[in-house]
């Protein structure tokens, strides 16, 4: 299993929002339009209508979260297909889908990958200059894991 993996100048980003959240996420992306076009943009349902026609960018839209959309997400990362992860989550409600929210983010440590989880921390990660270049990730080491017996 690699140690290193290596995140390209132009990123892959996943970008989600709860319904609540929608509204600044898409204020967000539009205020930081000229930087996300420069990367490869993934969302999950709704969120990625909108950004895909607010920002008018080509976006690869996935399954609404609560339909398997957050766990395509968590599958991408742990295939190495996404780089970013920015989730704007409402910390104020519960959500039927809570244990796949769980899931994609405990994958996104797992895979040491860079995630934001409100406008500050997004606009942290996206004006680092790591975000234009390229970058070596490492990864923790799972051979513990992967020679474990049942």
């Amino acid at each position: 299993m690699p140690t290193v993996k290596t995140l390209h100048a132009r990123k892959r980003i996943a970008l989600i929002a709860h319904d609540h959240k929608k509204a600044e996420l898409i204020e967000w992306a539009l205020y930081n339009k000229t930087v996300l076009c420069r990367h490869e943009l993934y969302a999950t349902g709704t969120t990625g209508k909108l950004i895909e026609e607010n920002l008018d960018v080509p976006v690869r839209k996935l399954l609404s979260g609560p339909l398997g959309g957050d766990q395509q997400i968590g599958s991408m990362i742990a295939e190495g297909k996404i780089d970013v992860v920015i989730f704007f989550w409402d910390p104020m409600e519960a959500l039927p889908h809570d244990p796949d929210i769980k899931a994609l983010l405990r994958l996104g440590v797992v895979w040491n990958i860079p995630m934001a989880s409100n406008r500050t921390s997004a606009d942290f990660l996206l004006t680092s200059p790591l975000m234009h270049q390229e970058y070596e990730v490492r990864l923790p080491d799972y051979s513990q894991y992967l020679g474990r017996k049942v």
